[in-house]
């Protein structure tokens, strides 16, 4: 992951200036930095300062090419926080955000470059090292949700969940102790767990290289487990019930991820999967 930070306002080329991303300090930003609205799922002050100073830097602050930015990450960020949790298309953003155009192209550009998860990791990291823990874990949750699709969902990307009997993708998520998201991988409905447990973990590894255990439940085990130790040098350790539960058990590790799980169903946007291609619904997830 680059280690790249945005650095602390210094001065700036604009005469005045309410905002202190990149786009305002230095005078670029072609919207209103005094703009005021009141959406629920606006950033607080005190919420973008936390972020601010972990937004990756853009090639043209290090000089290395590439157009100044135009628009002011906060407004863009909030706009795409506005759309995940209301549930709206693109196209419906409210007037006083930037062009839903400039927002969607700042998402793509986020999207392929690896920002979003870049950004999301460091957030992480940061609540991590607030709750006495190091930044990077050592042990991951792992566990699978299959959700509906929409109707312009292209068909060679979804499929049906014979077990759960849901048409649509599956959501595979890795967790660490917290419910803090490791990794994501979004596919067709129709994957096996198995083949679909193997692709997140070996992204997994990459992401962190850190993890030594990871919790999943009874049915990730076989092949799988050999598979985990030999490849990747990961534990996969099954949290199941025994002979002795009867009715409804949480499981001591396994409700970490099933608690993420319904996080993510408090945004609108993602009750369902909308997203035309895979990686937007797993940018969409972080």
């Amino acid at each position: 992951m680059p280690q790249s930070f945005v650095p602390d306002p210094g001065e700036s080329n604009s005469g005045s200036w309410s905002c202190d991303c990149l786009a305002h300090r230095f005078g670029n930003a072609s919207d209103d930095p005094d703009g005021v609205r009141c959406y629920p799922s606006d950033r607080t002050d005190a919420e973008w300062a936390a972020i601010r100073p972990l937004l990756p830097v853009p090639a043209w602050f290090q000089e290395q090419g590439g157009r100044p930015e135009g628009y002011c990450h906060r407004q863009l960020l909030d706009a795409i926080r506005y759309l995940v949790a209301g549930g709206i298309t693109w196209r419906v953003l409210p007037a006083d955000f930037p062009g839903w155009g400039r927002v969607y192209a700042f998402f793509r550009r986020w999207r392929e470059h690896g920002l979003i998860t870049e950004l999301h990791d460091r957030l992480c990291g940061k609540v991590r090292e607030r709750e006495g823990r190091e930044a990077e874990p050592t042990a991951g949750i792992f566990d699978a949700q299959s959700v509906r699709v929409a109707a312009t969902v292209p068909a060679a990307s979804r499929g049906y969940d014979g077990g759960k009997k849901v048409p649509g993708r599956k959501r595979y998520i890795v967790t660490d102790t917290f419910g803090l998201l490791l990794a994501v991988a979004v596919t067709a409905a129709a994957i096996g767990d198995r083949h679909g447990a193997a692709g997140l973990l070996m992204r997994l590894r990459r992401l962190h290289g850190d993890i030594t255990l990871v919790w999943a439940d009874g049915g990730y085990t076989g092949s799988l487990i050999g598979w985990c130790r030999d490849k990747l040098a990961l534990t996969l350790e099954s949290a199941k019930h025994t002979d002795d539960m009867t009715g409804f058990v949480v499981l001591p590790k396994r409700g970490v991820a099933e608690r993420t799980f319904g996080w993510l169903m408090n945004s609108r946007r993602l009750t369902r999967d909308d997203e035309t291609l895979p990686a937007s619904g797993e940018a969409m997830i972080r």
